[in-house]
């Protein structure tokens, strides 16, 4: 199925408009399904082609030229369907080109400059369709065209409902060829914002109720307001108008939430505008009070999780204290060893659920898990006789929990091993002795390089049959948790030691 151009790619690939005249037609798409539901009929916008690549304002002109001269194509750019009633189209319009003899009532109000009404014929439409064209201003000239189009109602007459909208989206027409819709600065109309369909309450110039639709009526019950509110002002009736009265003062649309008792209700204000300013204002209303119980529990949910997890940090410090303690009581080397080795391991388990605890969610970034280990490998095992420095290259991204946790002890395990082996005291290295960890992830699997300038391995030396404990931890978590591979190699300077770790990316959807 073939990708719909957006708008911004049609206009400029095809029409003169500059690029604040598309921005213009962008915000005017932006919000239109609210005029579509209004109007209970699709809207379609038209924009006049350019014959040439490269067109300038005296060849935009000329576009626009006379109706009943040359011949004028125009561009369908933007097509939307009311949720309010049954669209005329079965197909969508975007990307047709008509001209002035398919479209004369269009290309008319494209040329005189005015909202002009009329009929026309469309193919695959069997009866036809009324259309009232409103010329979109920007700047003090007039860019498109926006059809209102539907097929005629007969033998019935419209209610109050749809008299009151129809009146509204005239309202909004007029404000569209004066080139004060759409607002220059908005709040930007959000998949969270009320819809028509959810509640509409229209105000008059002096804030107070002219009409209120059965689901703003409902709306306002749920609140906990029974009284007419017709002829009166929200406010009066125990609502925050705050954002009202913000949107009557800055002359552009205000969204914000409403709290009354349990009630919680989304409150969007759109001012009408006319020669002398706001002339009054449509509010749309949602009830969004399931929507945010829903989200007060995830992120209970998400500050358990977090306190589990910090709560899980501190007690493996205090493991980790104890086994230090008990190191410094014995007498034994080799146990001192040991359990200098169990808190190395516990303290990169310990960095995992430190960071998840400052994390929404269960993933977490692991450069913000491995620089913090790198010190601690650091600390560890510098020493007067010994310097080493570590370096982390690259970005592994987000990983999950069960992912981060096995790294981070796998890199402690390869960083202290490459820093006892690599570089044994005394050892004559005649440069700097470096290791760097390098992390590229791409769509496949995700590589981890550690690489030193060491001594490297003995000759015949391989990870699989290597007897030390820090390595067969490697292998198990790498091979069988992580379902990943380890290769050992020279790096490309020809000294010392490359390991390298693959892990799939299929291991971070489990």
């Amino acid at each position: 199925m073939p990708t719909v151009a957006s708008l911004a790619e049609l206009v400029r690939n095809q029409t003169p408009l500059a690029p604040a005249q598309t921005m213009h037609l962008q915000r005017l798409v932006a919000s239109w399904n609210m005029l579509a539901d209004f109007c209970f009929s699709d809207l379609v916008l038209f924009v006049p082609v350019s014959n040439h690549p490269s067109v300038d304002s005296g060849a935009h002109a000329e576009a626009l030229g006379d109706p009943g001269s040359d011949l004028q194509r125009m561009l369908v750019v933007g097509h939307v369907r009311p949720s309010t009633a049954q669209t005329v189209y079965r197909h969508d319009l975007i990307g047709e080109i008509v001209t002035n003899e398919d479209r004369p009532v269009v290309a008319r109000a494209m040329a005189v400059d005015e909202i002009i009404e009329g009929d026309v014929v469309v193919p695959d439409v069997h009866e036809r369709v009324r259309v009232l064209c409103i010329p979109v201003r920007h700047e003090g000239q007039t860019i498109a065209v926006l059809s209102r189009e539907s097929t005629p109602s007969v033998g019935r007459s419209p209610g109050e409902l749809e008299r009151t909208y129809g009146e509204i989206f005239n309202r909004f027409a007029g404000m569209i060829a004066a080139g004060q819709y759409p607002y220059r600065l908005d709040d930007s109309d959000s998949k969270e914002s009320p819809r028509v369909g959810d509640g509409v309450v229209v105000l008059d110039r002096t804030r107070s109720v002219e009409y209120s639709s059965p689901n703003a009526v409902s709306a306002l019950h749920r609140m906990g307001v029974h009284a007419n509110i017709e002829g009166r002002r929200l406010g009066e009736l125990g609502i925050d108008d705050e954002p009202i009265r913000d949107a009557f003062t800055v002359g552009k649309p205000v969204t914000q939430e409403v709290e009354r008792g349990e009630v919680i209700i989304l409150l969007r204000c759109i001012p009408m505008l006319d020669s002398q300013g706001v002339s009054g204002a449509v509010v749309l209303f949602r009830d969004v009070t399931e929507v945010r119980l829903r989200d007060r529990l995830l992120m209970s949910k998400d500050a358990t999780i977090r306190e589990i997890h910090h709560r899980v940090k501190n007690n493996l410090q205090t493991i980790s204290s104890l086994l230090q303690l008990q190191s410094r009581r014995t007498d034994s080397d080799q146990a001192r060893a040991a359990i200098s080795e169990s808190v190395r391991r516990i303290q990169s388990i310990a960095l995992v659920h430190e960071t998840l605890s400052r994390e929404a969610g269960d993933e977490v970034a692991f450069t913000e898990i491995l620089r913090p280990l790198v010190q601690m490998v650091n600390e560890a095992v510098s020493s007067p006789d010994r310097s080493i420095e570590f370096e982390v290259v690259g970005d592994a991204g987000t990983l999950p929990a069960q992912v981060a946790t096995p790294m981070a002890v796998v890199l402690t395990e390869l960083l202290q091993n490459t820093a006892d082996h690599a570089f044994p005291v005394g050892a004559r290295l005649g440069e700097p002795a470096r290791v760097t960890v390098g992390m590229v992830r791409s769509e496949s699997e995700l590589e981890v390089k550690v690489v030193d300038n060491g001594v490297g391995v003995p000759d015949g030396f391989t990870i699989e049959r290597a007897k030390g404990l820090g390595l067969s931890i490697v292998r198990a978590l790498v091979v069988s948790d992580l379902r990943g591979s380890i290769e050992l190699g020279v790096p490309d300077q020809g000294r010392g030691t490359a390991i390298t770790l693959r892990i799939p990316l299929s291991t971070f959807a489990n």
